[in-house]
């Protein structure tokens, strides 16, 4: 989580300019704020990506990793070859580390931008998602929460008990 251990909330538009930069909104800035700009992109699901604390992400992931890197010296994936060549393959791809400037604006990278299918001058819509930052392409936004709204209260109770 966040260095404030608070939840970053908030659903926000805002536009690419002619060199893929956009600005994180101050609301999310008062909570989400990574030592020395220093930020994660990673691909999430189509059409969204996610802005972690580059120490936070180092930290989720190099736990993940160890486990798999031991199963492999014991020898416990040999016969999952094919699995580890596309864990490999998305891990080469899923995530690289960006430079958060003044005022949080973040440059969107090449082949991230792509994932999202957006161009210059197209809209973001920048979600918090509790412990990290989305940015969505608005249509797949819309198409998600549509589907997961109705859930709201379930999950709500759920993670509250």
């Amino acid at each position: 989580m966040s260095a404030a251990k608070q939840l970053i909330l908030g659903e926000f538009s805002r536009r690419l300019d002619d060199r893929f930069r956009f600005s994180l909104p101050g609301e999310m800035l008062d909570v989400f704020q990574p030592k020395d700009g220093d930020c994660v992109i990673a691909k999430e699901r189509p059409g969204c990506v996610s802005l972690w604390d580059q120490t936070a992400w180092k930290e989720k992931l190099d736990a993940q990793i160890d486990v798999i890197q031991s199963k492999l010296r014991a020898g416990n994936l040999e016969q999952k070859v094919p699995q580890l060549q596309l864990l490999g393959r998305l891990l080469s791809t899923r995530h690289r580390p960006v430079q958060m400037a003044a005022k949080g604006r973040i440059v969107l990278p090449e082949g991230f931008r792509e994932f999202l299918k957006v161009e210059p001058g197209s809209e973001l819509m920048i979600i918090g998602a509790a412990v990290c930052i989305e940015i969505w392409n608005p249509e797949k936004w819309i198409s998600y929460i549509e589907g997961k709204m109705p859930r709201f209260r379930k999950l709500l109770t759920k993670l509250s008990n």
